[in-house]
């Protein structure tokens, strides 16, 4: 199964058998901070403001210092602005308005044009805002990955990275930046040492924030009195509610996209689903597919919020929809016998579908156009399979239930058991999702 642990080294179509693909894990590489400048660092003249700035080079056609049009921002997550910056702290930078490194100026703005992924050798500290790069923000917006901003010209002007303060009074702040004695990342008083000009907080709109994943948990729902437990995957429960009639299927999702699952339901008998909200009021009804079919749920389109699906065993089709009304994807995968399963397979955001082969104990991921991703063998016969993200790491990975011990086994690389243990009771079906 494909991740950013086991990458995928081959592909093959779902047919009318089930293939099995080559797996190989892939080498990791990090890079290591240096350690951040104390507040006993003695910071004297040289070490503050700017010490010049090299002009942006225009493009063909453009008039000279008028901003690039290929300055504006990729995409960055304000952790890996954070990270960028802080990999030119220690390496031993001269400040140039000159010269380069990783092909940007090292001078203050070329360092935070580098910090925020603008094109090389980046702007000056007149053009940040005027190019629509970057906006003026209040003090009280600030967050790691902006930037307090002198937009002097030459060496009046200087931008440094925020990071965070220092504490609740917001007097001073830490920081990246990049001045005539070097890089540094130190404390430094709001908005700036005095008498280097006038500093207002700014922001990359390019910037983003970083997704705060949570991760999934496991739980049991007991039919005999149908309530759901929600477990803590450590053996504990964090919460209960009962729902549902008897001979209902218990179903769990994130109906409203709020980050947290709730419990839902499902009457084979007339293929209806009762998803709720605040697991115990009924929030939607909604008849999909035909009696007897299983019923499933996953993001299929991105938008942060689950919806519905069903799949019928007689014909191994899958039937999706985006709106929890009308079907989207219907796509045949898998071989009679198989079990649907579910999830985000290579971290694109996008819940996709696979099945489990009970005969081999094989999970096979699919995409919803009926194509294999990977596949790998966990478990023993007559164990429930089960799926989930339980390091939180944008990947869902496999897992299983072993109904006569009440025993859960987890991995984080679909090959071997990362945390295991006994939750709930004899007869109880193993439920997951955010709680």
């Amino acid at each position: 199964m494909p991740s950013s642990r086991l990458p995928l080294r081959t592909a093959t179509t779902l047919a009318a058998g089930l293939t099995a693909l080559t797996l190989a894990a892939a080498p990791v590489h990090a890079l290591t901070a240096p350690a951040p400048e104390t507040s006993a660092t003695v910071i004297d003249h040289h070490d503050k403001g700017g010490a010049g700035q090299g002009s942006i080079a225009p493009l063909k056609g453009q008039a000279a210092g008028a901003p690039s049009a290929l300055t504006a921002s990729a995409q960055v997550t304000r952790s890996e602005a954070i990270a960028r910056a802080d990999y030119w702290v220690g390496k031993g930078l001269n400040y140039s308005w000159t010269g380069s490194y990783q092909g940007y100026r090292t001078d203050c703005s070329g360092y935070v044009s580098m910090g925020w992924k603008l094109s090389a050798p980046g702007l000056d500290t007149t053009s940040f805002v005027p190019s629509g790069v970057a906006s003026w923000i209040g003090k009280g917006d600030l967050k790691p990955g902006d930037a307090l901003l002198n937009d002097a010209a030459g060496a009046n002007g200087h931008i440094v990275m925020f990071d965070h303060w220092t504490d609740s009074s917001q007097t001073s702040y830490v920081a990246y930046e990049f001045t005539g004695s070097g890089v540094h990342h130190r404390t430094i008083p709001y908005p700036y040492f005095s008498g280097y000009g006038t500093y207002k907080p700014v922001r990359n709109n390019s910037i983003v924030d970083d997704v705060v994943r949570r991760p999934s948990r496991v739980g049991v729902y007991h039919p005999a009195n149908q309530t759901y437990y929600e477990g803590n995957n450590a053996g504990g429960t964090l919460g209960s509610a009962m729902y549902g009639n008897p001979g209902w299927t218990p179903i769990t999702g994130d109906w409203d996209g709020d980050k947290v699952s709730s419990i839902g339901a499902y009457d084979p008998t007339t293929g209806k689903f009762y998803l709720s909200n605040d697991n115990g009021t009924t929030a939607t009804t909604v008849t999909f597919g035909n009696p007897n079919w299983i019923p499933i749920a996953g993001d299929w389109n991105g938008d942060g919020r689950d919806t519905i699906g069903a799949y019928d065993p007689t014909t191994s089709t899958f039937y999706l929809t985006n709106d929890n009304t009308n079907t989207a994807v219907n796509v045949t995968y898998g071989s009679p016998g198989d079990r649907p399963i579910v999830g985000d397979w290579n971290g694109t955001g996008r819940d996709a579908i696979g099945v489990y082969h009970p005969a081999t104990q094989t999970y096979y991921e699919g995409t919803i156009t009926g194509t294999t991703l990977g596949s790998a063998k966990y478990g023993n016969p007559n164990w429930t399979p089960i799926t989930g993200d339980w390091n939180a790491d944008g990947i869902t990975s496999i897992g299983a239930y072993d109904p006569t011990t009440s025993t859960f086994y987890l991995t984080n690389d679909n090959t071997n058991t990362a945390n295991s243990f006994v939750y709930g009771s004899p007869g109880d079906l193993p439920l997951t999702g955010t709680w």
